[in-house]
């Protein structure tokens, strides 16, 4: 073991192996309170943990709270989607939302696909 891998540790390089497929969650958010937004990432994180299929990374939102982005990783996107993919269409504010599920590192040529979250 090198210098390195001692104060990294293997494990901290097997997760980040593990975490190269992601969701990431476009929606139009348009409400004038971020604890919607607050409770639903909670949940996620929750489900997503108790699941055991990835981990829920956070979210960004536009200034004037128009629209955002959640991030979720885990080493199976197909199987990470299926699992939050309920309880994001039971949210109001994720009616229009699409998911981009990448089965891979974010890198040239690696399969994404794009759904509608209602469909």
């Amino acid at each position: 073991m090198g210098l390195f891998d001692r104060f990294l540790g293997k494990a901290n390089t097997k997760k980040i192996e593990m975490n190269q497929h992601a969701v990431i969650v476009s929606f139009q958010y348009a409400l004038d309170d971020l604890q919607p937004l607050y409770n639903l990432e909670d949940k996620l994180e929750k489900l997503i943990e108790n699941e055991g299929v990835g981990e829920f990374d956070g979210h960004e939102i536009a200034l004037d709270l128009s629209d955002g982005f959640l991030y979720m990783y885990g080493p199976n996107a197909e199987l990470l989607y299926k699992v939050v993919r309920p309880l994001l269409q039971q949210t109001a504010f994720m009616n229009e939302a699409t998911a981009l599920l990448r089965f891979g590192p974010p890198e040239d040529g690696v399969q994404e696909i794009r759904v509608d979250i209602n469909d």
